[in-house]
């Protein structure tokens, strides 16, 4: 038998995302040409961004309550150049014993954008992407987010089990914090699956700047919240609409798998009107006279079909 079978499980207190430092790639789109996108490596200042991200970060993570004083953390790496070097910058400001472990992990890499780009060729692209839609247009001999949320969705499951089964985390006394060294896109898609987020929500997020990142803190009822390390106004910012942050702000205290009956993407943005009754319901559905439903396929029809 499995040693965590009977072990309940421990969730972290925080799960982290932040992105890579300022790349080549982000200084000249130039680079893409002769560089294949997963080695392109920091610039001298996003070195010194990620260095920075690191102290706080720990400053972040170091804030616990005076009857946990414990912590570790544990990191989660694209694997591509300018995130594996984020991370290290990132490692100087930990000690040996803070950290439980890392793993680079391939399904929070960088949206494939296409082999070596042409400058000229990927900028009328990316107009054409302004016009399709974010989320569904796929790059040539690339992705699109829409893929990138497949392979997030499936290291969240990954990501799950590991937490359930107590792999990341052994010792109660001490407050686990991951870490999520990923891409901009990427996060903003890890950030959709988990909170529900729709299209159309996800199309009016800001990204990330270099070594920004984001605070999901676990709320008092088993939930995680951006709304309790991150202010409003910083919520606004990134993009949330108001009824996101009253979401947010829900979630802080909610218990955990309980249903936000007023978060309006649930239902209300799918249904032009639901009945408040069975009743009601039942008074639309059937024909009083003739004691039929009022059905929109007749028989025939449906046979077409």
């Amino acid at each position: 038998m499995s040693p965590h079978l009977n072990t309940k499980a421990i969730l972290p207190k925080r799960i982290i995302l932040m992105r890579h430092g300022e790349s080549q790639g982000n200084l000249d789109g130039a680079a893409y040409t002769t560089t294949p996108d997963y080695q392109i490596p920091l610039t001298q200042r996003g070195l010194a961004q990620a260095r920075q991200a690191g102290a706080r970060l720990r400053d972040v993570v170091s804030e616990t309550s005076p009857d946990c004083p414990d912590w570790r953390v544990y990191f989660y790496v694209s694997p591509y150049e300018r995130t594996r070097s984020t991370l290290r910058e990132v490692g100087r400001s930990f000690e040996k014993k803070r950290i439980i472990g890392v793993r680079e992990e391939c399904r929070i890499r960088e949206q494939d954008f296409g082999n070596f780009q042409v400058e000229e060729r990927m900028k009328v692209i990316k107009q054409t992407r302004e016009r399709f839609g974010r989320f569904f247009y796929r790059f040539p001999e690339g992705e699109s987010a829409a893929d990138v949320f497949d392979r997030v969705s499936g290291f969240l499951e990954s990501l799950w089990r590991d937490i359930d089964n107590n792999r990341l985390h052994l010792d109660p006394s001490h407050d686990l914090n991951l870490i999520i060294v990923s891409h901009g896109l990427t996060s903003r898609v890890f950030f959709m699956k988990w909170f529900k987020w729709t299209v159309e929500q996800f199309e009016q997020l800001n990204n990330f700047g270099n070594c920004d990142f984001r605070v999901m803190q676990l709320g008092s009822g088993g939930e995680y919240s951006l709304a309790i390390h991150h202010t409003e106004k910083e919520l606004r910012e990134w993009g949330l609409s108001p009824d996101m942050i009253a979401d947010q702000k829900w979630r802080a205290t909610a218990s955990r798998g309980d249903w936000n009956e007023k978060c309006p993407w649930y239902l209300d943005a799918f249904f032009d009107r639901l009945a408040d009754s069975d009743d009601s319901a039942d008074d639309e559905k059937y024909d009083k006279t003739n004691h039929k439903p009022n059905c929109c396929f007749s028989s025939s029809s449906v046979d077409e079909l």
